[in-house]
């Protein structure tokens, strides 16, 4: 595949410390795959404590869709496909989602795949409604704003069961290994590549489990085909001094104290 632009002289960077919570196979298996399942990390309680903070933003946020223009560009769709970004700087429901993106297992999680100093890089709610009948497109967390250093991490929080019927994450093994790809837009969103590759890996996991990859990792969701909602929190971490290029070419500090602020592993 053709590189991003501003995909130069990339080579894997992964820590070479003894791992404090994964083992040797989950370390493995981010280099050479690109992703695994975590499963169970937070618990029943944990995790109906947070919807109950998010699912208010959700209706929300798919109710405003209702009035979005056709001709508007969004990846977000009324009763098919919801996102809410940042969702630590609301007023009302952002304590709670500040408290859980420093949740000490994902701590550990950045200071095992990324570095000991990180910060949060963006959070996001996505809620896939039973109306949404496409996939979403194949694509790397990396294409849709270049960050650099390119890897960060990317924790794909399961609020409820993601399954192959309801659109759980599906991964391109080994493809994170060349960097930022180009991405092309389509009505759905930035796109990589068309088709499934012949080893596309589903996902499944359990609510309280984490899909956890890379920013380099192409993936894609599939089409929800039960009739409830399906619910995930996406919490990404970038190595603290990591900049934001914007398309024309702008470098900005990934630092913004209101939503990227730093994680401190439970050690420190």
């Amino acid at each position: 595949m053709r590189k991003h632009k501003l995909n130069r002289d990339f080579s894997w960077q992964q820590p070479e410390h003894p791992p404090r919570l994964l083992d040797a196979g989950q370390c493995r298996a981010y280099r050479e795959v690109g992703g695994f399942v975590l499963p169970e990390v937070f618990t029943q309680a944990e995790i109906t404590a947070l919807l109950a903070e998010l699912d208010p933003l959700a209706e929300a946020a798919n109710e405003g869709l209702q009035d979005l223009p056709a001709d508007l560009p969004s990846i977000g769709h009324h009763n098919q496909i919801v996102f809410r970004a940042h969702v630590v700087t609301d007023n009302t429901h952002g304590a709670m989602a500040r408290h859980f993106a420093t949740h000490p297992t994902l701590a550990a999680l950045c200071e095992d795949l990324i570095d000991a100093r990180v910060r949060l890089y963006w959070d996001q709610l996505v809620y896939k409604y039973p109306g949404m009948q496409d996939h979403f497109p194949w694509h790397q967390d990396n294409g849709y704003t270049f960050v650099e250093p390119q890897q960060y991490l990317t924790c794909w929080v399961a609020l409820t069961d993601a399954t192959l019927d309801n659109g759980c994450p599906w991964i391109a093994p080994g493809q994170h290994l060349q960097g930022t790809v180009a991405h092309r837009w389509t009505e759905r969103g930035f796109c990589c590549f068309e088709q499934d590759p012949d080893d596309a890996l589903p996902m499944p996991a359990r609510a309280g489990s984490v899909v956890v990859f890379s920013s380099l990792t192409p993936h894609r969701t599939g089409a929800n085909l039960t009739e409830a909602v399906r619910k995930s929190y996406i919490l990404q971490y970038a190595p603290d001094g990591a900049s934001v290029i914007d398309r024309e070419g702008v470098s900005s500090p990934a630092n913004d104290p209101q939503r990227q602020f730093m994680v401190v592993p439970a050690h420190a």
